[in-house]
């Protein structure tokens, strides 16, 4: 067997959280640094960013919304390296709270990108991460306070620890049809398409998690979702408490456990602590 360069993957690493991955990835991984973006304008400026400082990422476009994007970047990461080592999902979006676009648009929108995308790369990368590989995909405590504002039928299903992934598409796709039709609050949904979404990436996190232990035990890949906590992004405006960079420091840390941990695994993680949702 070929020997390949270990490699780390952050998505969405043109600006803010990513970006301060992506940075402390280079300075910290001992391995290449693929750092991805939707925009290959931004996403090479990125980079150049970060060659300034002495740092040499690798970058590689990917859209998380087109599936044929994802493909070509898991046959890029298979000739190149044979494989991946550490994946951050971090792309995302979210709609500023005074945007006036109609909230089942807004759902439809912030699900397809933050829940299905993400799962799509999941599904895509997750079976060339090589052993002791390292998942992060990066939630956000909105998912635990849209839990919390969910009826508790909802609560009940979602905390399910028999919930298949197939079960959760089925909720999310509800979601957003519920919004259509104007009758989600009835339905016992929050009012949060972000918070919705988040909260689907970290159950879809336990769930990956799970399936990693009963298909590829052996393997040892620790798969959490992590909360980055109020960072100020362009996403969340100056309102965010904490930098770019203390943003990343969980995602980080999750990032580059030891080859011999054996947790966290399927949590949800904030300031290194694991979280009880």
């Amino acid at each position: 067997m070929p020997s390949y360069t270990r490699v780390a993957l952050v998505t969405g690493a043109n600006k803010g959280i990513g970006f301060a991955i992506a940075r402390d990835l280079c300075r910290q991984f001992p391995g290449d640094v693929v750092l991805t973006a939707r925009d290959v304008e931004r996403g090479r400026a990125a980079v150049q960013q970060l060659q300034a400082e002495g740092l040499s990422p690798r970058f590689h476009q990917l859209d998380i919304d087109d599936l044929q994007s994802i493909r070509a970047l898991r046959a890029f990461l298979r000739k190149e390296y044979g494989g991946l080592n550490v994946l951050v999902n971090n792309a995302g979006i979210a709609f500023k709270i005074d945007d006036p676009t109609p909230f089942d648009i807004q759902a439809e929108m912030t699900l397809k990108t933050n829940f299905f995308a993400t799962r799509n790369v999941c599904s895509e990368l997750l079976p060339i991460v090589k052993p002791h590989g390292k998942v992060v995909n990066v939630s956000s405590l909105q998912g635990s306070k849209a839990l919390e504002n969910c009826s508790e039928d909802l609560q009940e299903k979602f905390r399910c620890k028999t919930l298949t992934e197939e079960d959760l598409v089925e909720l999310m796709k509800k979601f957003v049809e519920d919004t259509k039709n104007e009758v989600h609050e009835r339905e016992g949904w929050p009012n949060s398409a972000y918070g919705v979404s988040k909260l689907g990436v970290t159950v879809l996190s336990r769930i990956l998690a799970q399936r990693l232990d009963e298909k590829r035990q052996a393997d040892r890949i620790l798969l959490n979702a992590c909360c980055p906590g109020w960072v100020k992004t362009d996403m969340v405006g100056a309102h965010g408490s904490r930098t770019v960079e203390e943003g990343a420091e969980t995602p980080v840390y999750l990032a580059l456990l030891p080859p011999d941990a054996t947790g966290p695994h399927g949590q949800l993680v904030r300031d290194k602590v694991v979280q009880t949702w």
